[in-house]
């Protein structure tokens, strides 16, 4: 189970060059932005979701300024109606708590089960924020080196305007 301490581990690993922000618990954006880290235009807000079944999984990632149509969404990725998904599947599919979800949690996603649906507006960013597995941090890292460490791990990635 990667948590934080692993996460920097594999980015130190990996090669994979980040700034790294210790700061207070944060459950929300709205906390997250007043923490004041100075990439803030960066942060990536994530919603993870499950269709009508509950069998099809999606971590998606939106700027942090953006509202995500579920309905709109569910209907591009032929998915029918969405829902966020419960704390129980967050920690069965990614092994995070409430507050802490990022796409990092996909390397505790060992049957690579969860979609990735980033949107479209981050290929246009240098850089991302997110959590490492624990929402009392925050890591900057190339936008293309996040996108690569998930589809190195086996889950699938794609790219919707949201």
């Amino acid at each position: 189970m990667y948590q934080k301490e692993d996460v920097r581990k594999f980015l130190d690993e990996k090669q994979i060059s980040y700034e790294w922000f210790d700061h207070k618990a944060v459950f929300t954006i709205d906390e997250m932005l007043e923490i004041g880290l100075e990439k803030e235009e960066d942060i990536a807000k994530n919603l993870f979701l499950r269709d009508n079944k509950g069998k099809r999984h999606f971590l998606v990632v939106i700027r942090e300024n953006k509202q995500a149509d579920l309905k709109s969404l569910g209907e591009k990725i032929g998915a029918g109606r969405l829902s966020f998904a419960s704390e129980e599947r967050l920690m069965k599919y990614l092994g995070l708590t409430k507050g802490s979800v990022t796409p990092f949690g996909i390397l505790n996603d060992t049957d690579c089960a969860v979609e990735v649906i980033f949107d479209e507006d981050f290929r246009n960013l240098d850089a991302i924020g997110v959590h490492p597995n624990d929402n009392t941090a925050s890591v900057f890292l190339a936008f293309s080196d996040l996108v690569q460490i998930i589809e190195e791990h086996g889950n699938s990635v794609t790219f919707l305007s949201l």
